[in-house]
């Protein structure tokens, strides 16, 4: 028989409470206690719950080490939660005040986002500029120990606690890598991780980069600041959007991003069993660079609140995807904090692109696709390539200046070969969407289409 206290216990975990829900945004969602119905699926399981009871007796009772009820149903909770999907999960207390700092911009650890896939931990992304990524860990790794313990079977939680640690102390991963026979062991410092979400730079005059590692509550703000730098430097001609491994994050910031390059149109849609679940994003006017040519990048390490800001922009043809197919995440999690400091992150709705289209489990396919491949330079040969001006007796130009103010134009002028050069070698990717960008751009200047169909 089971004692007072423990079944009084029971029955509040299987009645229920009901909770304050903040959505993903962190925007309030109001949560109604359900009117009485006579829909069968409403009526509580007795016969399921009696089982429960039953092993939870047996176990409190048989079990080789004396287990407090308070660990035994915080187990039972969680392995309710984790039989749902990758997504949904129990956070303690520790684990909810971590998630909060992480969405505000500052937390400690690796710098690493990662995932549940087939019983091993694997690696959505490390975060740029983080022991994680300094230590050269790789989108699609697979963590197999930590410190030579053991991962199988771990949840996704209780291996990120152990990635946790004091700021400064040594920790050890061993990861399974795609292409590698052996298993790659890698050794980091745990630091306190300050993301700066959004950083840019210019390429090339005319031409900028912007980079977004993760979406935050203030990821949109941190944009537009650094849209505004590189318009300062002159007319800005074209951008580049690099969305690779950036795990996601807030959906307000993912909305906020898209929105900036819109004028018009749908961003994204949420669809869910409750109506707080059912939810519709429009974009704005104006369009923070008023149309210039845009190129996405993309690969499979873009997940989520990526994947949003991808979609959106491919379906409303306002940007060309370039890169690898996303890694397919496109269902959204709501946090639901509970009244002992505790919370729940469950899968409440499924996210779709504009056009309507689900990226759940497949993820998006880029417009133009960039393989992995290596860049490594040409030993120089004694070849020498002549031009027609120096051969002898080659003919004089009939129209000089024409000739001259064609190569002015302010997209097709020369380029700097060396910084083009290092750009080649450091990163095919960017290199790649800034020749496309300055085609888009050169077609726009001659009054012709700025994107591809």
């Amino acid at each position: 028989m089971l004692d007072l206290r423990t079944a009084y216990t029971l029955l509040i975990l299987f009645m229920g409470t009901v909770w304050p829900a903040y959505a993903a945004d962190s925007a309030p969602i109001a949560v109604k206690t359900p009117a009485a119905s006579t829909d069968r699926s409403a009526v509580l399981p007795l016969e399921d719950i009696r089982v429960f009871v039953e092993v939870f007796q047996k176990v409190k009772q048989d079990y080789v080490e004396d287990i407090s009820d308070k660990v035994l149903l915080q187990n039972a909770i969680k392995g309710l939660l984790s039989g749902l999907d990758p997504h949904s999960a129990f956070l303690d207390a520790e684990e909810y005040a971590e998630l909060q700092e992480g969405t505000s911009g500052e937390f400690g650890g690796l710098g690493i986002e990662v995932a549940t896939e087939e019983g091993l931990i694997k690696v959505i992304s490390p975060i740029d500029d983080t022991p994680a990524s300094r230590a050269g860990i790789l989108a699609g790794d697979s963590i197999i120990r930590i410190d030579g313990i053991p991962l199988r079977g771990m949840s996704t939680n209780d291996a990120i606690k152990k990635m946790r640690g004091p700021v400064g102390s040594k920790i050890e991963l061993t990861l399974l890598r795609e292409g590698k026979p052996k298993p790659v062991v890698v050794s980091l410092v745990r630091a306190v991780i300050k993301l700066e979400s959004v950083r840019s730079r210019e390429l090339e005059p005319g031409f900028g980069y912007v980079r977004i590692s993760a979406f935050q509550g203030h990821t949109g703000e941190d944009l537009i600041r650094e849209l505004d730098k590189l318009k300062k430097k002159g007319n800005l001609k074209g951008l580049v959007l690099d969305l690779r491994n950036n795990p996601g994050g807030i959906l307000g910031g993912a909305v906020a991003v898209a929105d900036a390059f819109l004028d018009s149109g749908k961003i994204v849609y949420t669809e869910g069993r409750v109506a707080d679940a059912r939810l519709r994003f429009d974009a704005k006017p104006p369009d923070l660079i008023d149309g210039a040519p845009l190129v996405v990048l993309v690969n499979e390490g873009s997940a989520s609140a990526s994947e949003i800001v991808a979609g959106a922009l491919q379906d409303n043809q306002r940007a060309i995807l370039m890169g690898r197919r996303t890694f397919g995440k496109g269902s959204v999690q709501t946090i639901l904090p509970t009244n002992n400091k505790t919370a729940i992150k469950i899968t409440t709705a499924r996210y779709f692109t504009p056009s309507g289209r689900s990226i759940q489990a497949k993820g998006i396919e880029p417009d133009i696709v960039i393989k992995k491949i290596k860049v490594q330079s040409e030993e120089s040969t004694d070849i020498r390539l002549l031009r027609e001006a120096q051969l002898e007796r080659h003919l004089d130009n009939p129209n000089p200046r024409a000739a001259d103010k064609a190569a002015s134009s302010p997209v097709a002028g020369e380029d700097d070969a060396e910084a083009r050069g290092k750009l080649l070698n450091e990163d095919y990717d960017i290199y790649s969407a800034l020749t496309l960008l300055k085609g888009m751009a050169l077609m726009k200047h001659r009054g012709g289409p700025a994107s591809l169909p």
